[in-house]
């Protein structure tokens, strides 16, 4: 009788690739804001893609949305969506101001992705969110970051109030109306609007 061989099964480890993706924001929509928007977006997906080890998942941006409020940016819902239902490792983003500029909503955010095992980097800041010192910096540098969203909504308050007080608008556009000289005058074409 022919002796039996046993052949053992050779396993192969696929390593899986990091599934990235990034948060970009910006908070209004001037033209300045509107480059700094299509750049982040440009630059993470090329940045992502470049990554042999990662497979690229998507880019979320909110465009002309303050960073103060959670609830109004539809694309960092869809991102914590994501996260939740295990489709995301990694977040890039550019900056803590650019996810969130108030530091509870930010300490939220970062401790609910850490406990779904979700990395978040701060590229601006050097912070891994799954490192032990990432917490303490991220907690020193979020207070900064909605300490500064303050400062530049008093500012804008502060110009508004004066330019009032100077009888000045607060922004020179209305419709109907241009300036000449400190003065309003009447724009006949869009007067009748």
């Amino acid at each position: 009788m022919p002796e039996l061989q046993v052949i053992q099964p050779i396993t192969v480890q696929v390593e899986e690739k990091l599934r990235v993706a990034a948060y970009a924001r910006v908070s209004s929509d001037s033209t300045d804001q509107r480059n700094s928007f299509s750049a982040q977006v440009k630059y993470y997906t090329q940045f992502i893609q470049a990554h042999e080890d990662w497979q690229f998942v998507d880019i979320y941006a909110d465009q002309g949305i303050t960073g103060t409020r959670a609830d109004k940016r539809e694309e960092f819902l869809r991102l914590m969506r994501d996260c939740r239902a295990g489709k995301i490792d990694l977040v890039l983003v550019k900056s803590i101001s650019r996810l969130a500029r108030n530091t509870v909503t930010l300490l939220e955010t970062v401790r609910e992705l850490r406990g779904l095992g979700v990395d978040v980097y701060f590229e601006e800041q050097n912070i891994h969110t799954l490192s032990y010192e990432g917490e303490l910096m991220l907690t020193i540098l979020a207070s900064y970051a909605q300490e500064e969203a303050l400062s530049v909504s008093e500012n804008q308050k502060w110009r508004v109030r004066k330019n009032f007080e100077d009888g000045r608008p607060w922004n020179c556009t209305m419709l109907g109306y241009r300036i000449e000289d400190g003065t309003f005058v009447i724009e006949p074409d869009e007067a009748a609007i």
